[in-house]
């Protein structure tokens, strides 16, 4: 494997030394910033790094020194972190404020590129090895939390998961009134070998390629086709799963966000699967969710909710966390959970219940809560049950 070199660290470092509102001891190169890496590539996809600082500038709350800390390993993102303390949430958290202060200039460009930073892969001490996620929070948006970074190309079970991200990703795009084909702008390079030890990968960095290398260079794979991309964007349900009609009518403006599982994005199988199972056995209530909203005729899905107004959320579990309230009104958009409003009782059940696992799991991970996160996985389909 390759070590960083002298000039990027002092490039580094410098930015660092530039904000010293971040740091009180001082900043000095010594032998413990020399962090094995693979080669370095965080400067690849440039044109949404400089984005994304951009947008993060406007209230830089936790005085990131810059966003392209975010990319590096935690030994070097230390370095510019500012106020963040959990080092594998520091993408996350560029991301999500940087998608706040886009939303609130109603700047779509803005809100984009940090949909596709949050989803770049970060940069780890080897080919083939994989990047930590981020457990120990959730993002304040649904649209950052319902994504994870892109995983080293030559790691295990990377190219399916790296394409439950990009057709994740378009779906969030889509929701904001992107362009959900940009999503196959956040791939990353070809696979490298395991077994180079020189950690060179197939990677490119350059900091004067405005747009970025991996595309200048012709070196990004893409993830996913431009059919797939329509296909998620169009079916709304995690892993481009287009015969799950329970989401298809709400013209995909909440596709994909009933799988805002924070931390673990659309990497955890189960909530793929699960959303699946969960529907499947909705039975006439599926085949009409694609016609519309509450759906008189819906019989299982909506009884409840078509004549009620408040919360109607069914489910009672309470394991690391109090269920998360369906609110229905009699607007178009009727039900709305955590600020995100929904066309169908499903999305927004499948929202509520994957807020409410993605709260018992953070429990699970901060040892406040007995037990696995799998039990949070178990409540959760019990949650999708109980409002299907």
């Amino acid at each position: 494997m390759k070590y960083e070199s002298t000039a990027a660290l002092f490039l580094l470092l410098g930015l660092a030394a530039a904000r010293p509102d971040v740091r009180a001891e001082p900043l000095v190169a010594s032998a413990k910033f020399r962090v094995k890496r693979e080669v370095p590539q965080e400067q690849s996809h440039k044109k949404f790094l400089t984005g994304v600082k951009a947008a993060l500038d406007l209230n830089n709350v936790d005085k990131v020194v810059d966003p392209v800390f975010a990319l590096l390993g935690n030994a070097a993102a230390a370095q510019g972190a500012g106020a963040v303390k959990d080092l594998d949430c520091l993408q996350q958290r560029v991301s999500d404020q940087a998608f706040t202060n886009a939303k609130a200039a109603n700047d779509v460009e803005g809100m984009t590129n940090a949909l596709v930073f949050r989803t770049l892969e970060r940069n780890t001490g080897k080919v083939g090895l994989a990047s930590v996620l981020c457990t120990s929070e959730t993002a304040k948006n649904p649209e950052i939390a319902a994504l994870e970074q892109h995983q080293d190309p030559a790691s295990a079970g990377a190219a399916a998961k790296n394409k439950e991200i990009v057709l994740e990703l378009a779906r969030q795009l889509n929701s904001i009134g992107a362009d959900p084909q940009i999503a196959l702008e956040s791939g990353t390079f070809a696979p490298g070998d395991v077994n180079d030890a020189t950690g060179a990968g197939n990677t490119c960095d350059d900091e004067n390629d405005a747009i970025g290398c991996i595309e200048t260079q012709n070196l990004r794979v893409d993830d996913a086709t431009a059919a797939e991309i329509d296909a998620a964007v169009a079916g709304g349900n995690a892993g481009g799963n287009a015969g799950n009609g329970n989401n298809n009518g709400n013209n995909n403006n909440n596709a994909g966000n009933g799988n805002a599982n924070a931390g673990n994005g659309n990497a955890n199988d189960g909530c793929v699967v699960d959303g699946g199972n969960a529907n499947a056995g909705n039975g006439t209530g599926n085949a009409n969710a694609g016609n519309g909203n509450a759906n008189a005729g819906n019989g299982n899905n909506n009884n409840t909710g078509d004549a009620a107004t408040g919360n109607v959320n069914k489910f009672t579990g309470t394991l690391g966390a109090a269920p998360v309230p369906i609110n229905k009104s009699n607007s178009n958009r009727p039900f709305e959970v955590n600020g995100s409003t929904f066309i169908n009782l499903g999305a927004a059940a499948q929202r509520a219940c994957d807020v409410q696992k993605n709260q018992c799991a953070n429990a699970v991970n901060s040892g406040s809560l007995d037990g696995s996160v799998s039990d949070c996985d178990a409540q959760q389909q019990q949650c999708i049950q109980a409002n299907a």
